[in-house]
């Protein structure tokens, strides 16, 4: 599996949409929604079904984001308190290959890579009221955690 340099992407996007005409420009213009993530599976996966719809596994993905308060004015990486903050991210696997691995071997507290796009949604809840949903929509796994310690 090949990648190209995130630059010599970044490059390609901005040569192919330049444009003259400002009405072709809106056409042509390329655009990135690309977000990478590493952390821990909250939960064992579940694969749902809408009606009609294609299936979906969906899981939950903890992100930890660590920091260090301190006061003064040198830096001073052994000074101040450690402080954490957990993000809970919703990953939905649509891609029939990647769904049915996820589903099978993504387990509560292993360690995964995930690459995929941002997906913003509205729903309606049981009581009727509508909500917003944010969703990453992965498109590759990498598994960080050994398959042969989980059962």
């Amino acid at each position: 599996m090949f990648r190209r340099p995130v630059t010599q992407v970044l490059r390609q996007l901005v040569r192919n949409g330049s444009t003259d005409s400002p009405s072709s420009s809106a056409i042509l213009e390329r655009s990135l929604n690309r977000v990478q993530l590493l952390g821990r599976v909250g939960q064992d996966p579940v694969m749902r079904q809408g009606d009609g719809k294609n299936p979906v596994t969906i899981f939950s993905l903890a992100t930890n984001e660590l920091w260090r308060s301190g006061e003064g004015e040198v830096f001073n990486p052994t000074a101040g308190d450690i402080n954490q903050k957990t993000t809970w991210h919703r990953i939905s696997v649509f891609r029939p290959g990647l769904r049915d691995v996820a589903y099978q071997h993504v387990k509560k507290g292993a360690r995964v890579y995930v690459e995929g796009k941002i997906d913003y949604g509205e729903y309606t809840d049981k009581n009727n009221v509508r909500r917003q949903a944010t969703t990453v929509i992965a498109d590759n796994i990498i598994f960080l955690s050994d398959l042969r310690d989980r059962s």
